[in-house]
């Protein structure tokens, strides 16, 4: 997927300080469970669980900086209330993050507070003053841009329309980059792109372009007229426009326009996803990448972002999973992976609230007993994992005429089944290790097994999960079909 290998990308990038300036909120989540309507009026009732606080708008570009493996120095404003002593305190608890945050009397600092019930958003509550910052806070701010601008290695703007972002706070931005050599990324916001002016790269999102130009941006052939109006029009050096799960898309210097598309693990929650492909777009020109590598390095980044619950923070390991898992199965269904995917893939679910479904076998030749076994395994969890013995494990269960198939055809067929949703293949006659590893809230076997005799069992119940024994199809086995077989065959006869 990237063209120069991610080892290299994540090395070249490393230890890069970026300067982030913009708008900085509190993002507040507060998880629970929705069983009932309630009486008085027809809305969910919310049973409050656990709350998360963490770092918003240009906060969470700063996180994403500092997890992809940079450094950070965050320019911001914020109230003189509790919610800006709040963000203080969590960005001092950001190993990676210096910040450096105007308090401002006259304006409440920006808090969202999301609840969430099953992975989904019932509802969100803004706290904010929008108005542009004072001319005395202006002047702060540019100051100390003007005094961090010359030790990092790039400049990112990340404006939330939140005041913050003023002419005046673009202009002096502009200006010492200049000076000292540092390149911009911006990330707009309103109708006016030309007042960011001479940035190196900026970076809206379609809506954002085409609500801009007022032209559409729909199709490929949209993006191209709009990015070439765009270049026409605007100061800025290049445009770049993300376009969600189309991808994103660019114009090179020669004029062509480049395409890149991308399909992440599954989507679950989109924000937070600019701010993560914005962070590694910096980070890709702090380092001096080229342009098609620091656009292939922030779609990765932004797959994985969006496979996350939340403003969550992308981490370097997960990019390069994400990149190698997608490079060794250039033709493989993309429901099979690897111990280290599936490990990523089960960690977002679960952060998604979704219970997890365990099976293991051989699954040589695929019958209706294990048609059966695995919808019903299916309809007691909302995501199930098939952990399939490697073709070693079988020889070693089975004997030496087994597997009839591969483990490679066995996981495709697998993966061809509505009722699956992941396949992992183990190398150990058990499948004792993978279990441990990936910590199931459900474990499934066939009947003829009891609880006692189910690997895993006990552990899985240790740590608060359900063992179901599903129900045999007579006379539905491997070994029953390939006896039948051998007894119907005929020596050729010349």
């Amino acid at each position: 997927m990237i063209s120069t290998h991610i080892d290299d990308i994540f090395d070249i990038i490393a230890n890069k300080r970026v300067l982030c300036i913009g708008d900085l909120m509190l993002d507040r989540y507060i998880y629970g469970d929705v069983k009932r309507i309630s009486p008085e009026a027809p809305i969910p009732i919310l049973r409050k669980g656990d709350e998360r606080e963490m770092l918003g708008a240009v906060g969470n570009v700063a996180r994403n900086v500092v997890s992809l493996g940079g450094k950070v120095t965050l320019l911001s404003v914020v109230g003189d209330d509790e919610i800006g002593r709040r963000l203080a305190d969590l960005i001092a608890e950001e190993e990676g993050i210096e910040g450096d945050l105007i308090p401002m009397r006259d304006r409440r600092t920006t808090l969202k507070t999301r609840f969430v019930a099953n992975g989904q958003q019932l509802l969100r509550v803004d706290v904010e003053d929008s108005h542009s910052i004072s001319a005395h806070d202006e002047e702060d701010l540019i100051r100390a841009i003007e005094e961090e601008t010359a030790r990092c290695d790039a400049v990112l703007v990340s404006d939330y329309a939140k005041g913050t972002v003023t002419s005046n706070v673009l202009a002096a931005v502009v200006k010492a980059a200049a000076r000292h050599g540092k390149p911009v990324v911006a990330d707009p916001k309103g109708l006016d792109f030309e007042r960011y002016g001479a940035v190196d790269l900026l970076k809206p999102n379609a809506a954002e372009l085409s609500a801009a130009l007022n032209m559409p941006t729909d199709t490929d052939e949209d993006i191209e007229k709009a990015l070439n109006a765009a270049s026409e029009r605007y100061p800025a050096k290049a445009v770049l426009v993300t376009r969600s799960s189309k991808g994103l898309s660019y114009l090179k210097e020669d004029g062509k326009i480049v395409h890149l598309r991308s399909k992440p693990l599954e989507v679950y929650d989109v924000s937070g996803a600019g701010d993560t492909s914005l962070a590694a777009l910096g980070l890709g020109v702090a380092g001096g990448v080229d342009m098609h590598g620091v656009c292939e390095l922030a779609l990765a980044a932004s797959s994985v972002a969006v496979t996350k619950v939340g403003t969550a923070a992308v981490f370097s390991e997960e990019v390069k999973t994400f990149v190698r898992g997608r490079r060794s199965r250039l033709d493989a269904p993309d429901k099979v992976m690897n111990l280290e995917e599936a490990l990523l893939q089960i960690a977002t679910w679960k952060d998604a609230g979704r219970r997890i479904g365990f099976t293991n076998g051989c699954f040589d030749i695929l019958h209706a007993g294990h048609i059966s076994l695995l919808r019903d395994a299916r309809r007691r969890c909302d995501r199930l994992v098939v952990g399939l013995n490697s073709n070693e494990s079988v020889r070693r269960l089975k004997g030496a005429e087994r597997p009839v198939n591969s483990g490679e055809d066995r996981a495709r067929v697998l993966s061809a089944l509505e009722a699956v949703d992941l396949v992992v293949e183990f190398e150990d006659d058990t499948p004792h290790d993978l279990i441990m590893a990936l910590r199931p809230d459900l474990l499934v076997k066939g009947g003829d097994y009891t609880i006692d005799t189910i690997v895993g069992a006990q552990e899985v119940i240790g740590w608060g999960g359900d063992v179901h024994i599903a129900g045999l199809l007579d006379g539905r086995s491997t070994t029953g079909i390939l006896a039948r077989g051998s007894k119907t065959t005929k020596p050729n006869e010349d």
